[in-house]
C-alpha cells in the first residue's frame, strides 16, 4: 500500500456519504463552497482533514460562512492546526 493510501481519507462509502451529507448546508453559499471543494479534492482527504471538516461541520451556518469568507478566525474547538490548513484550502478553492 503506497503512503498516499495509507494516509487518504477512508474508503468507506458510508464514511463518504456521510461526509458528503454533512456538508449539505443550510445556506447556498456554503453548500456551493463544500460541494466544490469535495468534488475536487475528497480522494485525498486524510484522516486529519475528515476530522477537520468535521469539526467546521459542527459549526452553525452563519459562523461557518465568517470562516469562509475569512471574516473572522477559528476559535474555541476549530481554532486548530489542521482546521486552519482545512480551512485555507476551501477558502482558495
Amino acid at each position: 500500500m503506497s503512503s498516499l493510501q495509507s494516509h487518504a481519507h477512508q474508503s468507506d462509502p458510508k464514511n463518504r456519504a456521510r461526509l458528503r451529507w454533512r456538508a449539505r448546508r443550510g445556506l447556498l453559499e456554503n453548500d456551493l463552497i463544500l460541494t466544490r471543494f469535495l468534488d475536487a479534492h475528497e480522494a485525498e482527504l486524510s484522516d486529519e482533514d475528515v476530522d477537520a471538516f468535521s469539526r467546521l461541520m459542527d459549526l452553525s451556518d452563519n459562523e461557518l460562512m465568517a470562516l469562509l469568507m475569512a471574516k473572522k478566525m477559528p476559535e474555541a474547538e476549530v481554532d486548530l492546526p489542521h482546521v486552519h490548513r482545512l480551512l485555507k484550502r476551501l477558502q482558495d478553492a
